[in-house]
């Protein structure tokens, strides 16, 4: 038999389609499970197609042409490490070992230069977009060396979403920048979700039926809302629960999980200094979804408005559905806006130089963040004149500057009716701060140099230069 072209590791759902998809594409796919019976059970089901699987690892390693091409989809952290070392003494020099899965890009950069010091290439790969993604074309985000990348391009491009036949990946760059993305990816799919949660909150609250939600969802999704996750939205409205007939969205307990990549996107903004009050708002409020028991208690105890006794004041549902849009875009905005910028930042302190234009071209197919405003954010980061801030370029200014009063006006609207908007709100208090000609910092530093003498500038001096007040007022008592 013909060695394989390509071996996958880990035949969960996504590893399961991810081979699917490969041998679709003309490869030859080799296979290995830690449990045998999962692996003769999809060979099974998979008659006729160019697969190989294998009992043993040495088997599975034996099968594949070299350099070989492996790619672990296993669980994140302590299993990928195992995964390695069993595979290290069956390696020859040059073979590669792909991680696709959700992983902290910190474990990747240590993973590669592990591995390169033994003579083996190493890649983090971020794969977005499913299970349907994994079949029919994921979005892909590499990183690793180039050369390797060059070894794995005509696979991954074979095996991406395609839009305007472009393929929906691109070399990353160094090291772990490809698992460094696709975090920040997650953050901003954490931030787009949370958004659309609180939209559909506050409709829910103004006496909006499911069937006008999805009504309303569906119609946002032929403008410049475009996107997978407002599709899906729509058609959750639409599903009835085959046991009772009820909307199966109103049977479902308001309890939201999470697997981590959010929080670590979140940890990363807090280290490099980057404000990211969306995406932290949006891992925030699944937390506090988390605390279901204690908030029914508290529900009886702290006292609010009854946000079921919601009030249009004067507004018509129509008046409504459009401040919200404007409120949902422009909050949409500033959450790819501060996602971006931890992009850059981190970008430029590892040397990775990274391309904003190509990173926001490969998510406009196949993964799960995919949206019709890709293409603006594309060509604002590949124009000559790439914007400090996505706010500043100016498609995105005159989006912002015509629905920021809309955006208040629903922020203020929940605020009144005790209704949490907490990624609306903090995107709106990031807007404002960052187009404040002057904030009040001067105070804070002022109390800084207070109690802990840690000095300030002033704006009669010239800048760089630090003041410290030695008489401050004695505290009264």
């Amino acid at each position: 038999m013909s060695k394989s072209d390509f071996g996958l590791i880990g035949l969960a759902v996504m590893g399961q389609n991810l081979v699917l998809n490969v041998e679709s594409r003309g490869f030859q796919v080799s296979v290995y499970n830690r449990t045998t019976s999962v692996t003769d059970a999809f060979i099974a089901e998979n008659p006729g197609k160019k697969l190989v699987g294998s009992e043993t690892l040495e088997e599975f390693v034996q099968s594949l042409a070299t350099p070989r091409k492996i790619q672990i989809m296993v669980k994140a952290g302590g299993p990928v490490d195992a995964v390695i070392e069993s595979l290290i003494p069956l390696l020859d020099p040059d073979d590669i070992i792909i991680d696709g899965g959700n992983t902290l890009y910190t474990d990747t950069e240590r993973r590669e230069k592990y591995l390169s010091e033994k003579g083996f290439r190493f890649i983090g790969a971020g794969v977005s977009g499913g299970e349907e993604g994994a079949l029919k074309g994921p979005s892909i985000m590499p990183g690793g060396p180039e050369s390797t990348w060059e070894i794995m391009q005509p696979i991954f491009e074979a095996i991406s979403a395609k839009v305007d036949g472009v393929p929906c990946v691109t070399h990353i760059g160094e090291g772990g920048a490809g698992h460094f993305v696709k975090m920040v990816h997650n953050g901003i799919e954490y931030g787009d979700m949370q958004l659309i949660c609180e939209a559909y909150n506050i409709f829910k609250a103004a006496g909006f039926s499911n069937e006008e939600q999805a009504a309303i969802f569906a119609d946002w999704n032929e403008g410049d809302l475009e996107s997978f996750l407002i599709e899906i939205t729509a058609n959750i409205f639409k599903q009835k629960d085959p046991e009772t007939g009820t909307d199966i969205v109103d049977l479902i307990v308001d309890k939201a999980g999470q697997k981590g990549t959010g929080r670590w996107t979140v940890m990363g903004s807090v280290e490099q200094a980057v404000p990211f009050s969306t995406i932290a708002g949006s891992v925030e409020a699944r937390i506090l979804s988390s605390l279901r028991d204690q908030r029914k208690v508290a529900s009886g105890i702290l006292q609010g408005p009854n946000n079921w006794d919601f009030e249009l004041k004067g507004m018509t549902k129509g008046d409504l559905v459009k401040k919200v849009r404007n409120a949902l875009y422009a909050s949409k905005i500033v959450s790819y806006a501060q996602g971006l910028d931890l992009i850059s930042k981190v970008g430029a302190d590892k040397g990775w130089d990274l391309d904003l234009g190509a990173i926001a071209r490969i998510w406009r197919g196949g993964c799960i963040i995919r949206a019709r405003f890709l293409n603006r954010i594309t060509e604002a980061y590949e124009g000559a004149n790439k914007p400090t801030n996505l706010m500043l370029a100016p498609f995105f200014t005159e989006v912002l500057n015509s629905g920021q009063q809309d955006w208040r006006e629903v922020v203020a609207l929940a605020a009144t009716n005790g209704i949490p908007v907490p990624s609306f709100g903090g995107s709106l208090s990031y807007y404002d701060a960052y187009r404040a000609e002057r904030l009040p910092a001067n105070l804070l530093q002022a109390q800084r140099d207070f109690f802990g003498a840690h000095t300030y500038e002033r704006v009669d001096k010239p800048e760089g230069e630090f003041f410290h007040t030695e008489d401050w007022p004695d505290l009264i008592s």
